[in-house]
C-alpha cells in the first residue's frame, strides 16, 4: 500500500501536465479566433493555385456558375450562412463560447441565444485554365449586418 507522501508527489506531479493542457487549449482557441474564417483562408492561399476540380471537390457545386463557351474567365458564386463569431475573429465572443461549453460539459445548461447568423455571397474568378485568379466575399444583401447589428444597440423606442 502506498503511503501519503508517494501519493502526494504524484498528485504534485500530474498537476503541472494538467496546467500544460489547459494552456495549450487556451493558445490554440485564442491563435483559432485570429483567423479569418476557413473559406477566406482557403481561397486566399489559393490564388493562382487552386482549380476548379479542387473547389469543386471542396464545396461541391457552385451555386450559379458563368462558363463562357468562347473563352475567358469563368465565375462561380457559392452563398453560405456566416455566425459573428467568423466574422469578427478579433472579438472575445470565442471566450463566451468557450465558458458556456464548459459550463454544458459540468451541468450549467446553455441559456444564451443563438447567434445570428448572416448570408455571404463568395464569388471566385478563374482563368482560362481554370485556375483561381480572384475571389471576394460580400453580404447577399449589402447592409443586412450592419442595420442588424445597430438595431441590437438601439434602445427600444416608445
Amino acid at each position: 500500500m502506498k503511503d501519503i507522501r508517494s501519493v502526494g508527489r504524484q498528485l504534485a506531479a500530474s498537476v503541472p501536465g494538467l496546467f500544460r493542457v489547459v494552456g495549450l487549449f487556451v493558445l490554440g482557441s485564442i491563435v483559432g479566433a485570429c483567423h479569418a474564417p476557413g473559406w477566406d483562408g482557403y481561397f486566399s492561399s489559393g490564388l493562382d493555385q487552386l482549380t476548379q476540380d479542387k473547389v469543386l471537390d471542396r464545396f461541391g457545386p457552385p451555386h450559379t456558375a458563368k462558363n463562357p463557351v468562347l473563352g475567358g474567365d469563368s465565375l462561380w458564386t457559392y452563398r453560405i450562412s456566416l455566425g459573428e463569431n467568423d466574422l469578427d475573429r478579433w472579438s472575445l465572443t470565442f471566450l463566451t463560447e468557450l465558458s458556456q461549453s464548459m459550463g454544458a460539459l459540468i451541468g450549467k445548461p446553455n441559456e444564451q441565444p443563438k447567434s445570428t447568423l448572416y448570408c455571404y455571397q463568395y464569388t471566385l474568378t478563374f482563368n482560362e485554365a481554370h485556375i483561381l485568379k480572384d475571389w471576394k466575399r460580400d453580404e447577399c444583401v449589402p447592409g443586412t449586418r450592419d442595420s442588424l447589428k445597430a438595431n441590437t444597440l438601439r434602445p427600444a423606442q416608445e
